[in-house]
């Protein structure tokens, strides 16, 4: 099997997380994590700019092969989350600029594949993020720990897959 680098994104206006791992049979590995952050004070299309140009960026320099993000959760707050659905159509345009297609992940889905269980909280979430990736230390930002999680659950989704078609 050859690996596969893959892209998780937490999407977000005002700060987004990204996590890149590389991946080869059961093993997979950290290549880099972090958030873009935008400022609140920026107009909306300013912050788009930013997110666009940083998340370019990163694609370049990780040449990911896929793209994952975590599927719009509807909150009480639908202001936000048309923020969000803005920041989360610009990591859409770049995925299927880059590979052609997107991988998307209920919430749920992420915590079931990472943690074991569908309600999991935010730290069985990096506690498990950083097990499975052999980090040293657990993510700083849960953005970018959440980040890894949906790369995380996109290699088991689609090993999963790859193991039921042969």
């Amino acid at each position: 099997m050859r690996s596969k680098v893959i892209l998780g994104i937490d999407p977000g206006y005002a700060i987004m997380g990204w996590g890149v791992i590389r991946t080869l049979a059961a093993e997979a590995e950290c290549l880099g994590c972090g958030v873009i952050e935008t400022c609140p004070s920026e107009e909306m299309g300013q912050r788009l700019a930013i997110i666009n140009r940083e998340l370019a960026e990163i694609i370049e320099k990780y040449r990911p092969e896929d793209i994952a993000i975590e599927e719009l959760f509807f909150g009480k707050n639908a202001k936000t989350a048309i923020k969000v659905a803005h920041a989360r159509g610009i990591v859409m345009m770049r995925a299927v600029e880059h590979t052609g297609r997107i991988f998307e992940y209920k919430p749920s889905q992420i915590k079931q594949a990472v943690v074991g269980v569908g309600n999991a909280d935010k730290n069985q979430i990096r506690f498990m993020v950083q097990r499975l990736l052999n980090l040293k230390s657990i993510p700083k930002s849960d953005d970018a720990a959440d980040a890894l999680a949906i790369a995380i659950t996109h290699c088991a989704l689609t090993r999963r897959q790859s193991n039921l078609q042969n």
